[in-house]
């Protein structure tokens, strides 16, 4: 291969959470061999209401050297256990979704099958009854030690995390050129993207150009023409309305999720303030509506205006394209529910550092890119699409529409595979693992009819000891922990601001 095909120069376009990510990491990891630039506009705004993780962060910042505590301090932020989804298998009726593991799993089967046998036996116990962080979020208890498990995330102010993690790539040598976009350039031959022009009239060239650009999707969309699939028809709602309070008198260390009639509202505490916002559809829900429907039902003053963020669910045909790849909201959106974005990102990020295109961009390293991703959004995908479609709610037309939906045939088999045999099918490596989606698919009423044969070598004293032990153990663990708020305020406190 030519040396003139080798990748140098690297343009991030946008800045916000996927920019100041992706510009970190690779400068971080690969920096010395590159030249990377960040090219974003004050004059733009960015979504910024994404407040809230889930525990695979800890794999990004422990690549960067990150330091949980400096991190949490410098973003306002509390800790994450779960989400408590409210409403949503019925009014009136509430789970969690808690991270963690559920008691303990055999060579056979998971702990689930015990379990389901324990009811049977006259166990009434919860499964959260058997996790940690499910017990921990539900008293506002929390702890973490050097040598702890890290199954927990955070709820963090978006906008302080991206200027965190620019501090991090600046220090590594990314140069930041303010400026918009106002034209990308093609080489006429490959209909790569040779250079961004700003309005000042810089020309910005590049080898290799990341698009964190939103929703617009400058470059992947408007530039080359990349083509989105949408899936409104599985994930209806289309607009998020957004507004802040001040700061929960007691921050509980879960997300809460309480389902509306057309749509789901978020409630999320962070040290300075707490994050509100009613995910809604639109076909069923007037803008004004929603707006006055998250109004009503805030815990304390607003400190801002309800800003209405219309989306598009679905995914990028491509994620990476001639010589740029999308991250972040402009490589598609799933929605809020389960807080998978900057999961996403992190994701395209480190499959790009492990098919770094170093001596030339191939289409093998491209299509693994593409299949990687791909795999991964749609496992995401049919998760959330379970929330809506498995439910009791007939109290409104969105709901009813929700309940018969078609939904994937991916996940019309994990469904059907799941109340036939109470076996959890898992495709390769995945995101959620088995306890998530057991306690979504239990939670939203789907139980199953059967469990594994193995559970019955154990006689009915034994199985009685056996789920009273792990029970004990999880309560012992957790009484032992701090208050939330009184180990933040110990662990991380944020300064003023």
């Amino acid at each position: 291969m030519n040396a003139d095909k080798r990748i140098r120069k690297v343009i991030i376009a946008g800045g916000g959470t996927a920019g100041w990510m992706a510009a970190a990491a690779l400068a971080k990891l690969l920096g010395k061999n590159l030249d990377i630039r960040l090219v974003e506009s004050e004059a733009i705004g960015t979504v910024g209401v994404g407040e809230a993780t889930i525990p695979t962060l800890h794999i990004f910042h422990q690549l960067l050297g990150i330091d949980e505590r400096e991190m949490m301090a410098a973003t306002n932020a509390t800790f994450k256990l779960g989400i408590a989804f409210e409403n949503w298998k019925d009014t009136g009726e509430d789970y969690i979704h808690s991270f963690g593991y559920a008691g303990k799993d055999c060579w056979a089967c998971n702990f689930s099958h015990f379990w389901v046998k324990g009811l049977q036996q006259g166990i009434n116990y919860g499964i959260g009854e058997y996790t940690k962080e499910h017990l921990g979020s539900r008293l506002g208890r929390f702890a973490v030690s050097p040598r702890s498990e890290r199954n927990h995330a955070y709820h963090f102010d978006a906008g302080l995390y991206a200027k965190y993690l620019r501090g991090l790539a600046e220090k590594h040598g990314v140069s930041r050129i303010e400026g918009k976009i106002e034209d990308v350039q093609l080489d006429p031959d490959t209909g790569y993207i040779k250079a961004l022009k700003l309005d000042g009239g810089e020309l910005l060239e590049g080898d290799l150009f990341i698009d964190c650009t939103g929703f617009r999707g400058l470059l992947i969309d408007r530039a080359l023409h990349t083509g989105y699939e949408d899936w409104g028809h599985w994930l209806p709602c289309d607009r998020a309305v957004a507004v802040q309070t001040g700061k929960a008198a007691k921050p509980v260390p879960h997300t809460r999720s309480i389902a509306r009639e057309a749509g789901w509202q978020w409630r999320i505490p962070l040290q300075s303030r707490t994050g509100n916002g009613l995910v809604f559809c639109s076909h069923y829900m007037e803008e004004e509506a929603a707006k006055q429907q998250l109004l009503e039902n805030l815990e304390g003053e607003p400190l801002n205006d309800p800003r209405v963020i219309p989306f598009r669910t679905g995914t990028r045909r491509q994620h990476w394209n001639k010589n740029c790849i999308a991250m972040g909201l402009s490589s598609g959106f799933i929605e809020p529910l389960e807080s998978t974005s900057i999961h996403l990102i992190q994701r395209s990020i480190i499959h790009l550092l492990t098919l770094f295109p170093s001596q030339g961009i191939s289409r093998a390293e491209v299509d693994e890119f593409n299949r990687l991703v791909r795999e991964e959004t749609e496992n995401v995908r049919d998760f959330v699409v379970l929330h809506y479609k498995l439910t009791d709610r007939k109290d409104s037309e969105f709901w009813r529409h929700c309940r018969g939906m078609e939904i994937p045939d991916s996940l019309a088999r994990r469904m059907e595979i799941f109340e036939q045999s109470g076996r959890v099918y898992q495709n390769g490596v995945e995101l959620f693992g088995e306890t998530s989606w057991l306690q979504v698919m239990l939670g939203q009423g789907l139980m199953p009819k059967a469990y594994h044969p193995i559970v019955d070598m154990m006689s009915d004293e034994e199985l009685a000891r056996f789920l009273a032990g792990i029970r004990s153990q999880v309560r012992v663990t957790v009484d032992s922990w701090p208050d939330h708020m009184e180990f933040i305020n110990h662990y991380c406190k944020a300064g003023i601001g």
